[in-house]
Order: C-alpha cells, then sequence, then structure tokens
C-alpha cells in the first residue's frame, strides 16, 4: 500500500538522515519490530531499554510510511469526546485512556531530550473550537467532563477567541494546557540512531513475505528469502496491518495536508497553540520550528492511492480558503501539499496486544490523531507483555473489544 504522495514537508526539510542494508544472511533475534516510523522506533527503544536483542525491519526507507506524512500535533484528547466515550466503553476506561494519553506527551519530551534528538518538540496549548452554534452545548459538556476528571482547561467565548488568536468564525471553545507539536520522522531516526550503539539492528527495504507463528517464537521469511528466527514478533506497521488481519477493525481515510512559506515574522498568535474544530471531518493547525503553518484535514474515505493523489490539488486550494476565512489577516501560500492514508477507529482508540490468530505476535497500532501518544503507551504495554504482565489498558485496546 502506498500511505503517501508527493512529498511531505518532512522529508524534504530533513533529507536523508540516514541509511541502512537490507538484509542479508539468516539472523535470530529475542525481538522482531516490523515498521520504522514512529511506533517502531520507539517500540525498539524500549525493547533494547529492557535488555531484548531486538531487530527492527521496514520494507522503505526508514520513517518513510505514514510517519513522513503525519502533522505531529500531540494531544491528549482522543478523537471521541471523553464524555462519550465514557458513555461507550465506562469511566474507568476512558479516563484512563485519556490520562495515559495525557501523560505520554511529557514522556515523549523527556525521551527527545535523552536522545538529544533535533525534533523541535515543544510544549503547546490546544484550543478546540466550536466550528458551528449547534455544537456549544456538547462542547461545554466535554469541558465540564474534563474539569469533574482533573484535566484542567478554560472556556473561551468566541469574542476571546478573536482577541487572542484573531480566529473568526468560532462560536467558542476549550483551551487546554497539554499539548505539543515534534518533527515525528526526525524523532525515529535519532531513536534508532541512539539505539544502535545500544545493539538494535536496523535493516531497511526488507520485506517480511511470510511468518510462521507459534507460541514458542516465529520464523520470518524475507523477499530474498533470508529468515529471520524471534521470539516474539511486534507489528508496529499502522494501516497497513489491514492487509495482515482478516477482520475489519480500522476506517481507512485519505488525509490531506499543506505547509506556508515561511513567515518573515513569527505568527506569535498562533505559535504556541494547536487549534482545532468540532467540525467532521476536523480541521486542525499548528505551527513549524521554522515560522511556517500547517493545517490540514479535508478527510475522506480512501478508495485508493490514485484517486486520493488525483485530489491534492483540490484540497489543497480548500484548506488554503479555509485558513484564509478564519484568519483573514494572513496570506496562506503554500510550499508543500501532500496526502496520506490514515485510519479511525470505532471508539477511537488504538488496538494494542495481541490477536487470536497470531500466537507470539504483539500489535502496537495507534490510530486516528492520537497515533504517536498511543504509540508512547504501547511502549510501555509492550514492556509488560513481553515480562508476561497484564497491562491496564489492555481490556479497552485489545482487540475484540
Amino acid at each position: 500500500m502506498k500511505l503517501t504522495s508527493n512529498e511531505p514537508f518532512w522529508l524534504v526539510k530533513n533529507g536523508l538522515i540516514a541509511s541502512y542494508p537490507s538484509l542479508a544472511e539468516d539472523i535470530r533475534t529475542d525481538v522482531l519490530v516490523v515498521g520504522s516510523g514512529i511506533t517502531g522506533s520507539l517500540i525498539a527503544h524500549q525493547c533494547v531499554k529492557d535488555g531484548y536483542q531486538t531487530v527492527l525491519v521496514d520494507k522503505r526507507e526508514i520513517a518513510n510510511g505514514s510517519s513522513s506524512a503525519t502533522t505531529s500535533m500531540l494531544q491528549y484528547e482522543v478523537d471521541t469526546p471523553l464524555w462519550e466515550l465514557i458513555e461507550m466503553i465506562g469511566e474507568e476506561g476512558a479516563v484512563a485512556s485519556y490520562r495515559a494519553c495525557y501523560d505520554s506527551i511529557d514522556t515523549l519530551g523527556r525521551l527527545a531530550r535523552k536522545v538529544k534528538s533535533g525534533c523541535g518538540f515543544k510544549k503547546k496549548n490546544s484550543l478546540l473550537y466550536a466550528k458551528y452554534k449547534k455544537d456549544v452545548p456538547d462542547l461545554q459538556k466535554e469541558h465540564e467532563t474534563r474539569l469533574k476528571h482533573g484535566f484542567r482547561g478554560e472556556w473561551l467565548e468566541a469574542d476571546e477567541i478573536r482577541e487572542r488568536y484573531d480566529l473568526t468564525g468560532s462560536h467558542g471553545g476549550i483551551l487546554t494546557f497539554q499539548g505539543g507539536s515534534i518533527d515525528a520522522f526526525r524523532l525515529a531516526h535519532d531513536l534508532l540512531y541512539y539505539n544502535l550503539k545500544k545493539g538494535l539492528d536496523v535493516f531497511d527495504k526488507t520485506e517480511i513475505t511470510e511468518v510462521k507463528y507459534g507460541r514458542k517464537g516465529i520464523v520470518a521469511t524475507t523477499q530474498y528469502g533470508n529468515t529471520i528466527r524471534a521470539g516474539k514478533i511486534i507489528y508496529c506497521n499502522g494501516f497497513e496491518s489491514t492487509q495482515i488481519i482478516p477482520e475489519k477493525f480500522v476506517d481507512l481515510l485519505s488525509s490531506y495536508a499543506i505547509v506556508s512559506e515561511p513567515f518573515l515574522e513569527k505568527p506569535d498568535k498562533i505559535s504556541e497553540t494547536l487549534i482545532w474544530d468540532t467540525g467532521d471531518p476536523y480541521i486542525y493547525m499548528r505551527t513549524t520550528d521554522d515560522h511556517r503553518i500547517l493545517i490540514g484535514g479535508e478527510d475522506d474515505e480512501f478508495q485508493d492511492p490514485q484517486k486520493r493523489d488525483q485530489s491534492i490539488t483540490q484540497k489543497k486550494k480548500r484548506l488554503e480558503q479555509i485558513f484564509e476565512k478564519l484568519f483573514p489577516g494572513i496570506r496562506f501560500r503554500t510550499d508543500f501539499a501532500w496526502a496520506g492514508t490514515f485510519g479511525e477507529t470505532k471508539d477511537g482508540l488504538p488496538y494494542i496486544g495481541e490477536h487470536p490468530d497470531f500466537p507470539g505476535a504483539y500489535f502496537v497500532l495507534g490510530m486516528g490523531g492520537n497515533g504517536i501518544t498511543f504509540s508512547v503507551t504501547g511502549m510501555e504495554m509492550v514492556s509488560d507483555f513481553l515480562k508476561g504482565k497484564e497491562h491496564p489498558l489492555s481490556e479497552w485496546w485489545r482487540f475484540g473489544r
């Protein structure tokens, strides 16, 4: 599956950071991680930290799948509002899921500093505003629910939003104080480089074509005929897992994003805040560390890469129009436009854990707008799984829930 189109901003900005060999021999390892994006690099980091001999493979260049196309907004808010998630799965699981994402942002910041990453991690506020007047009651309910469960926030009326951010057209919104932005593509590379020195083996352009599963271990075969024998295999291949797992568990979407030219003067009013709305699909935006504005959204149902790519020009114009309507004083000139394939689950939560059809395997599949923060929590979960422990979130993030 082709997950991206055109050249995402992060690929051009970073260039070719590192290249790795393909696998050319038969090997054995404790853990085999499939997928080199931000999820795979985080999971490999945890496995190495826990003392496991670890091998990571990817059929592409490193982090050239969805991690090259992500907008890398770090939010603790799950795509499903907290009050609604409570109604769906109960208070305990909903609040625990939100809390895990909340804590993951700080964990990610500490990790970026530990590996001395050039990913530009930065803590930011987050503004979720009502796109339509009819959205206000549910958004106020969401604000009250978050406050009840210890998630700090502030309700802003439309005129306050306009005064603080020069943003027009809102009907009020929630300002929260736990968010962030990052270059996930760069962090994935930096994590792998850090762990190479600690014994991690990395092979790119190495596709797994067959896996024999068993409780005592797996045997994976590559397109070159080489084998990898491992105690466990951990799939961190995101939406491409739909080509492995038989049942439908995620709806694939095409999502679009554009990045402006650099502004000569930093867009101060919005530079410290992530901004998104209550639309379905929603629009979201952030600034980059080189004074650009990134806006994304206009999702539609994924059909095939060709149809997705044909929509980029139309979606680019639409996103420009949306931005200039929201911020009439700022002229948006696009430097980069691209599309990526992402997805959403029935409750906005990830799938992390075992699947009954694949003994010896774990899946770490962060979905929706919280893929990165889900994956940070996935590090802790995988650490428990490999030690034979149950993780508290497994009940709500498992397959078959």
